[in-house]
């Protein structure tokens, strides 16, 4: 099953809890249903880890935690998946977002000879802000959502071979066996 392939890249669980930013959600991280794998709870935490990722705030890993633990989905997946956006992929994912949200309100772009440093961002991010989080959560949703359904379809496939392949040794071993 996939949860053999999922759990071999994933943290311990008693090293994620006592990890001391972890420590913001007091009791709420010893939920067990936190840290299992299955269809639901990695589907899940696929959708939340995207949709956090693809939004313009800064506490995207504490926001995917926190939601992770309403909707009781897998919390290591959903903040992994939050590294999507790093300091290497943030422009041009931040870009195509600001893009799509100055079209869905139907503005005019207004970056005009882009910089990354702090000083330019803090000088546009007045006059861009609306588009971006528009764009970012609009982006954040479909993702979202399409990974979550990738996920389950996956998932749906992974044990639909394994049942196929069990039936067939079965068959298998039920023909190499000699007759009474």
């Amino acid at each position: 099953m996939p949860k053999k392939l999922i759990r071999k890249y994933l943290p311990d669980p008693v090293t994620l809890k006592g990890h001391r930013i972890m420590r913001v959600f007091g009791r709420l991280i010893h939920d067990p249903n936190l840290f299992h794998l299955n269809r639901r709870s990695v589907s899940g935490s696929v959708f939340v880890g995207l949709l956090c990722a693809l939004l313009p705030i800064f506490p995207q890993m504490l926001t995917s935690a926190a939601l992770a633990i309403v909707l009781r989905v897998n919390l290591p997946i959903s903040v992994g998946l939050v590294w999507i956006t790093n300091p290497f992929t943030i422009p041009p994912i931040f870009y195509a977002c600001y893009r799509i949200g100055a079209w869905l309100l139907g503005e005019p772009t207004r970056i005009e000879g882009f910089r990354m440093s702090p000083e330019w961002i803090e000088s546009v991010f007045g006059q861009i802000w609306q588009p971006l989080l528009l764009g970012g959560l609009v982006c954040g949703l479909i993702s979202g959502a399409l990974g979550f359904i990738l996920v389950r379809l996956f998932w749906r496939w992974h044990v639909l071979n394994d049942l196929a392949q069990r039936r067939a040794r079965r068959k298998l071993r039920h023909q190499s066996q000699p007759a009474e």
